[in-house]
């Protein structure tokens, strides 16, 4: 199972790009502990050094689309900037949202293609009338089908028909891959601030534990008449 799942920091300030660095990290360090593997497909650096404007992660592994419903959404990384201190806003955010890469190509094969002779009416003589010199072909796997009778002969209605199915095809797999596009292209607009999905925090600092006090312990008195020697 695998799952591609964009960040996008929007038009957010760079702030913005920042907290999708953290969420990044705080998503793949989440995706070890569920025994997922992830890696980065495509990254769009920010302004500042270690910042992200979009992360494409590739999630791979049993569950991962389960695992990557649960960081779907908007997301916030709450804490203060570390660009400017005198700004009081500590909620900074990111949104998250499964997409697709790689759109299938149709695989275009004759035997895939029937073929039945039939007639068609309009001009042309007697001939096209009473001989089944057309042709219509239908793609099963598509369901795409195309009609030709522009000659008078079948065999040639035939190839015009299979070429015209194939370029249907072509054109449909393009078409298939612009939304694609456009979808991944859309999300960075689609970031709504407020109400996110999920709120994540900093870790606090480790405490280290305070150093124990040393007691020194008094010496014990020596018991009474054992200051002579032993005769």
């Amino acid at each position: 199972m695998s799952v591609h799942l964009l960040l996008s920091a929007g038009r957010g300030p760079q702030e913005c790009a920042w907290a999708l660095a953290q969420l990044l990290h705080r998503l793949e360090a989440d995706a070890t502990r569920h025994n997922l593997e992830t890696h980065r497909v495509r990254t769009v650096p920010g302004d500042r050094a270690g910042t992200y404007r979009s992360v494409l992660i590739q999630i791979t592994g049993d569950g991962a689309e389960a695992f990557a419903a649960s960081w779907t959404g908007t997301l916030c990384w709450q804490a203060p900037s570390p660009y400017r201190a005198g700004t009081g806003r500590k909620n900074w955010y990111v949104i998250a949202q499964p997409c697709q890469v790689d759109t299938p190509r149709t695989t275009f094969a004759e035997a895939d293609v029937d073929i039945v002779a039939c007639r068609t009416g309009g001009p042309g003589g007697q001939h096209r009338n009473k001989a089944s010199t057309a042709v219509r072909a239908t793609h099963r796997p598509t369901g795409i089908v195309v009609v030709v009778d522009a000659e008078r002969q079948f065999s040639l209605n035939r190839r015009i028909a299979i070429r015209l199915l194939r370029q249907a095809i072509e054109r449909g797999d393009e078409a298939a891959e612009r939304a694609a596009v456009t979808g991944r292209w859309r999300v960075h607009d689609d970031l709504v601030r407020g109400n996110p999905t999920r709120i994540e925090r900093p870790e606090p600092p480790k405490q280290e534990p305070a150093p124990q006090k040393r007691t020194r312990r008094r010496p014990r008195p020596h018991p009474r008449g054992a200051h002579g020697a032993e005769h």
